[in-house]
């Protein structure tokens, strides 16, 4: 009996570290049935979080009364949520044109788009936006997109209509078990349309439980001084996020 103490004591101490399902114990030969209705609500959470909406409305008001940035609103080819899911191909492309309407030249363009996850991107976009902003303003011009129903290549496409210089998307990871609301920001250099993910840097994980907001803000901020100096972004731009977050 001590040494079975001594083993739940020592997962105990391992749990505090990660969000992982570790040390669930057994009875007989099944899980405890708290650990399997735990198991059953990630689920069901996960699956909830691909539903959820972009609140634009919320996000528009915030980025232009809070960071008086100016906002614009677009939408993927996607016709709705299940098609969202079975054609990422669509969510790569805006549908409507907008070839006509001007919009102002800019050196950095944040585009925020649901993803898998839009409540991650509710909960998190606009805290690294906020700690972000304001230490690069005064060296870059910058504006902000808001996307429906997008995946990240899209952002390349929106950047070309603002002749951006550099693009970060901010987008719903695929919900896990552990984290239903994790966002990701995907970084382009002279972003175009057709790129592929060996052109972008990406900052990923970022929720309650992950990276925080602040650490986020700290790598974007990182990012961009090094992608404007080198003229480049990609798995060419390396980042030491141990000696950078630590």
């Amino acid at each position: 009996m001590k040494q079975d103490l001594k083993l739940t004591d020592a997962w105990r101490r391992l749990k505090e570290f990660t969000n992982a399902r570790i040390g669930l114990g057994s009875i007989g030969n099944a899980m405890p049935l708290e650990e399997v209705l735990a198991l059953k609500l990630a689920h069901a959470k996960a699956k909830d979080a691909i539903y959820t909406e972009l609140d634009t409305e919320d996000l528009k008001k915030r980025i232009t009364e809070g960071l008086n940035l100016e906002v614009f609103e677009f939408r993927s080819k996607v016709k709705d949520r299940n098609q969202y899911l079975v054609r990422p191909d669509f969510g790569k492309r805006l549908g409507i044109s907008n070839s006509r309407q001007i919009y102002p030249p800019s050196d950095i363009l944040f585009v925020i788009t649901d993803g898998l996850s839009a409540s991650a991107v509710n909960n998190n976009a606009l805290e690294v936006l906020n700690i972000l902003v304001p230490e690069i303003r005064d060296q870059f011009t910058l504006s902000a997109a808001l996307v429906e129903q997008g995946r990240v290549a899209i952002g390349d496409e929106v950047a070309e209509l603002f002749n951006a210089k550099f693009v970060a998307v901010f987008i719903g990871e695929r919900p896990g078990l552990s984290s239903p609301e994790s966002m990701g920001i995907y970084t382009t250099f002279n972003p175009r349309s057709g790129f592929t993910d060996e052109k972008r840097n990406c900052i990923s994980n970022i929720h309650q439980n992950g990276l925080k907001d602040f650490q986020a803000a700290l790598i974007l901020k990182f990012l961009i001084i090094q992608s404007f100096h080198l003229k480049m972004s990609g798995v060419g731009l390396k980042v030491d996020l141990k000696s950078l977050i630590s």
